[in-house]
C-alpha cells in the first residue's frame, strides 16, 4: 500500500520534484563523466610513450575530494523539497499517519526522484564523457572518434555515491519531519519573515577585518626595519611607506568613528572601510609584483602573507559592499518619497527589504563562491597553456643531459663526461639516434668561477660550432661569425625591454682571449631548451670556436634526438641507469640531470590534464550549487508571494506590469552577488594576468588567451540566462491565479 502511496505521490509532484531532478541529474552527469576516464576499463590508444595510469589515479582523487560539496547541494535541494511539502504532511499527520512513517514516505519519494537522475544523468554522462575524451586525447595530441562505451565500475561507484548521500540527507529529514509540530507545518506558507533587526555578521566581519589590518600594519613596520633602503627606486619606496600609512588610516579611521559615533552611522563607517580595503588591496597587490621586478630579498614567506592579506581584503570589500548595496535600499526607499510611491515601487520595496535581512550573508557568500567560481574557468586555460608552453620548451630532446657548478668550488671538479652510459644503453636496446651533440659551456672570464650572487650569475658562451649543431637539431639555419664577434641567444621568456637594454650596454665582450663586438646579426630567439643557459640569466653568448678553446669550462651538455619515441619503460630504465652513475650532486658539488622527452611529456600531458578537468569540475560545480541556491530562494518563497501579487491584481495592476516587477525582483536578487562577483573577479583575474605577463607571451599567446577567455565567459553567460529563464518562468507560473 505504501509502495502505491509513493508511487502516486511522485507522479502527481512530478512539477515540484523539477528542480530537485534536473539539479541532481546536472550532478549525475558531472560526476560521471569526469570520472569515466579514471575507470579501470577505459584504454584510450595514447601510445606506448605514455602511462595513462598517473592521470587516472589523480582524476579519481581530484573528482571525489570537489564531489563533496555536492553533499551540500543535495542537503539544500532536499530541504527546498521538505518545506514545499509541509502542508502535505500535515494533513497526512492529521488523518492518523505517524510522522516518523510519514518521513520515511517523503524519502521514499525522494529517493526514486533521485534514482531517476540517477539514470538519466548517467545517460547523459555517457554523452558529455566525449568531450572529456576529445579534451584528453587532443591534449595528447591523438585523433579522436566517438566511441559510445557505459563503464560499469564507473557506474556503481556513481550510483553507490549518491544512494549513499540520499540516505544520509534523508535519515536529516525524517529526524526533521519527525520533530516538527503539525501546527507549525499547517502555518509554514503563512509564516511572516523574522523581523528586520540591525545586522550583526557585518559587525563581526569588520572588527576581524580590524584585527587583519593591525597584523598588516605590524608587518610593514617590520619589513621597512630590516629590509627598506633608502637607495630602492621610487616603487619600492612607496610600497614600503604605504604598507604602513594605508593600514595605520584604517585604523584611525575606526577611532574617528567611535568619537563620532553619534554623528556617523555604521553604514557610513563600513564605507570609510570599504574605501580602505580598496587601497590596502592595491598597496598589498605591489608587494609580490616588485619583488620580482627589483629582486628584493622578501622571500617567498613575505609574498605568501601579503597575498593573504589581499584575499581578507577582497573578502570584505565584498561583504561591505553587499551590505552598503542592502542599506542604500533601505535608505533610498526612507528618503525617497517621489519614488517610494511611484507606480508599484512601494510593493517592490517591500518585497525586498523584507529579505534583506535573512538573505545577505547568503548572498556574500554566494558572491565569495562566485569570484572563486569564475577564476578557476579563467585561469584553468592559462595555467595548464602555460604548462603546455613550458614543455615544449623543456622537451625539444629526446634525451637532455645537463650539468651545473653552482656547488663546485675547485676547477679540477668541474665535468668533463661525455655520459657514456647514455651511449651504452641506446645501443643495447636498438634505439638509432639522429642526432648527438656534446658541448661544453664556458665562462668568458675565468675570475666570474666564484661569483655565486643569485640573479647575478655570469653569462656563459656556447662555440659557434656546437651552436650550430643545435640548431640544425631543431630544423634553424646555421648563424655565422666573423673570427672577433658575438652574438646572443635569448629564452622565449626574456621580455624585449630586458633583450634590448642588455644589447645596448654589451656592445662588446671582455674575455680571456681578448675583446670581441657585437655582431649585426646582435640576437637570435628560437627557443633551445631551458638548460643551455645559466642559472638566474636569460641569454646565452656566441662565440668563435677559436675563442672558447681558450676559456674555461664549467658545464657538460648532451642533447640526443632519436628515429623513434622512445617508450615508457625504456626512458624510466635509462633514467635510473644514469641517476646510478651520475647523482642529481656528487660529493665535488657537481649536479647532474637527465631530461626524456617521453617521461616529462606524459607527467605533465597527465598532471595538466588533471589540473585542468579538477578546476572546471569545481567551477561549474560551484556555479552550479550558488544559481541553484539564488533560484530555491525565489522558489520558495512563491507561495507567499502568490497572495501578495493577487492583492495587487485585485487592485487593478495588469499582468504586463506585475511581469515586469518580478523581472525586477529576481534581477536585484541575481544581480547583486552576480555583479559584485564579476567586479571582484575582473580585478583578480586581471592582476593575475599581469603578474605572469611573460610567460603568458612566451608561452600561451595573449591572442589564445583571448580566445579562451571569450569562450569561457560564454559558458557562464549561458549558465548565468538558462537559470534565470527558469526561475523566472518557474516563478510566474507559482504566482499566476
Amino acid at each position: 500500500m505504501y509502495a502505491k502511496l509513493v508511487l502516486r505521490n511522485a507522479k502527481r509532484s512530478v512539477k515540484d520534484y523539477l528542480v530537485y531532478i534536473v539539479t541532481l541529474t546536472i550532478c549525475v552527469t558531472l560526476f560521471y563523466s569526469f570520472l569515466s576516464i579514471s575507470s579501470s576499463y577505459y584504454q584510450p590508444d595514447i601510445g606506448s610513450e605514455y602511462n595513462f595510469t598517473v592521470l587516472s589515479d589523480g582524476m579519481k582523487v581530484a573528482i571525489c575530494v570537489i564531489t563533496l560539496f555536492l553533499l551540500f547541494l543535495i542537503r539544500f535541494v532536499n530541504n527546498y523539497m521538505l518545506r514545499r511539502k509541509q502542508k502535505e504532511f500535515a494533513v497526512q499527520s492529521i488523518m492518523g499517519m505517524e510522522q516518523k512513517t510519514v518521513g520515511r514516505l517523503f524519502f521514499a519519494e525522494t529517493f526514486v526522484m533521485g534514482m531517476i537522475s540517477i539514470a538519466i544523468g548517467i545517460f547523459l554522462g555517457v554523452f558529455c564523457s566525449q568531450f572529456i575524451t576529445a579534451m584528453l586525447l587532443t591534449s595528447y595530441g591523438k585523433s579522436y572518434e566517438l566511441t559510445w562505451t557505459l563503464f560499469p565500475d564507473t557506474v556503481l561507484l556513481t550510483i553507490g555515491f549518491f544512494v549513499f548521500s540520499f540516505l544520509v540527507v534523508g535519515l536529516f529529514n525524517t529526524r526533521t519531519i519527525r520533530k516538527t509540530k503539525i501546527i507549525d507545518m499547517l502555518a509554514a506558507d503563512r509564516e511572516n519573515d523574522p523581523a528586520l533587526k540591525k545586522s550583526r555578521w557585518i559587525v563581526i566581519v569588520a572588527i576581524l577585518f580590524e584585527l587583519f589590518t593591525v597584523w598588516m600594519c605590524v608587518t610593514g613596520v617590520q619589513k621597512v626595519w630590516f629590509y627598506y633602503d633608502s637607495r630602492f627606486a621610487m616603487p619600492v619606496q612607496i610600497m614600503f611607506w604605504g604598507n604602513i600609512i594605508l593600514p595605520a588610516a584604517t585604523l584611525f579611521w575606526s577611532v574617528l568613528w567611535i568619537l563620532r559615533k553619534k554623528k556617523s552611522g555604521f553604514p557610513k563607517f563600513v564605507f570609510g572601510l570599504l574605501i580602505c580595503a580598496a587601497l590596502n588591496v592595491c598597496i598589498a597587490a605591489s608587494v609580490p609584483a616588485l619583488i620580482n621586478r627589483y629582486y628584493l630579498p622578501l622571500g617567498a614567506g613575505t609574498v605568501n602573507q601579503y597575498l593573504l592579506f589581499i584575499l581578507v581584503d577582497l573578502i570584505f570589500f565584498i561583504c561591505s559592499l553587499i551590505y552598503l548595496a542592502n542599506s542604500f535600499i533601505v535608505t533610498w526607499k526612507e528618503k525617497s518619497p517621489e519614488h517610494r510611491y511611484k507606480g508599484e515601487n512601494l510593493f517592490f520595496f517591500g518585497q525586498v527589504i523584507s529579505k534583506l535581512n535573512t538573505t545577505s550573508k547568503t548572498m556574500t557568500l554566494i558572491s565569495v563562491t562566485l569570484v572563486l567560481a569564475i577564476f578557476l574557468f579563467i585561469a584553468a586555460p592559462i595555467l595548464t597553456g602555460w604548462a603546455s608552453g613550458y614543455l615544449d620548451i623543456r622537451s625539444m630532446y629526446d634525451v637532455q643531459i645537463s650539468s651545473r657548478y653552482n656547488d663546485v668550488y675547485d676547477e679540477e671538479n668541474l665535468p668533463h663526461d661525455n655520459y657514456e652510459v647514455v651511449t651504452d644503453y641506446l645501443v643495447e636496446n636498438g634505439i638509432e639516434t639522429d642526432y648527438d651533440c656534446i658541448f661544453s659551456l664556458y665562462l668568458p672570464k675565468k675570475a666570474d668561477f666564484h661569483n655565486r650572487i643569485k640573479y647575478d650569475f655570469p653569462i656563459v658562451a656556447i662555440s659557434l660550432s656546437d651552436y650550430n649543431t643545435i640548431r640544425e637539431m631543431l630544423g634553424y639555419e646555421p648563424v655565422s661569425l666573423s673570427e672577433n664577434e658575438f652574438t646572443t641567444q635569448w629564452q622565449t621568456i626574456a621580455t624585449e625591454e630586458e633583450r634590448n637594454n642588455f644589447l645596448a650596454e654589451h656592445n662588446s665582450v671582455m674575455t680571456d682571449a681578448g675583446e670581441l663586438t657585437l655582431s649585426a646579426q646582435p640576437y637570435y630567439e628560437e627557443a633551445i631548451g631551458e638548460t643551455a643557459y645559466n642559472s638566474y640569466t636569460n641569454v646565452l653568448f656566441v662565440f668563435p670556436d677559436s675563442i672558447c678553446e681558450k676559456l674555461l669550462p664549467v658545464m657538460r651538455n648532451r642533447y640526443i634526438t632519436t628515429s623513434e619515441n622512445i617508450s615508457y619503460q625504456n626512458a624510466r630504465e635509462l633514467e635510473q641507469a644514469f641517476l646510478e652513475e651520475y647523482p642529481e650532486i656528487t660529493e665535488t658539488g657537481v649536479s647532474y640531470s637527465i631530461r626524456l622527452s617521453t617521461l616529462q611529456i606524459n607527467s605533465t600531458k597527465a598532471s595538466n590534464f588533471v589540473m585542468q578537468a579538477a578546476m572546471l569540475y569545481g567551477a561549474v560545480v560551484l556555479m552550479v550549487i550558488c544559481l541553484t541556491i539564488l533560484s530555491l530562494q525565489q522558489l520558495l518563497d512563491a507561495g507567499k508571494y502568490k497572495y501578495r501579487f493577487s492583492v495587487l491584481r485585485k487592485l487593478g495592476v495588469e499582468e504586463q506590469r506585475i511581469g515586469k516587477l518580478v523581472l525586477k525582483q529576481l534581477g536585484v536578487w541575481f544581480g547583486l552577488p552576480i555583479i559584485v562577483a564579476i567586479i571582484v573577479s575582473t580585478v583578480v583575474i586581471a592582476y593575475f594576468i599581469q603578474t605572469i605577463t611573460a610567460e603568458i607571451s612566451a608561452y600561451i599567446g595573449f591572442g589564445a588567451l583571448m580566445v579562451q577567455i571569450g569562450m569561457t565567459v560564454g559558458v557562464l553567460v549561458l549558465l548565468l540566462v538558462c537559470y534565470f529563464i527558469s526561475t523566472w518562468v518557474l516563478f510566474r507560473h507559482s504566482i499566476d491565479p
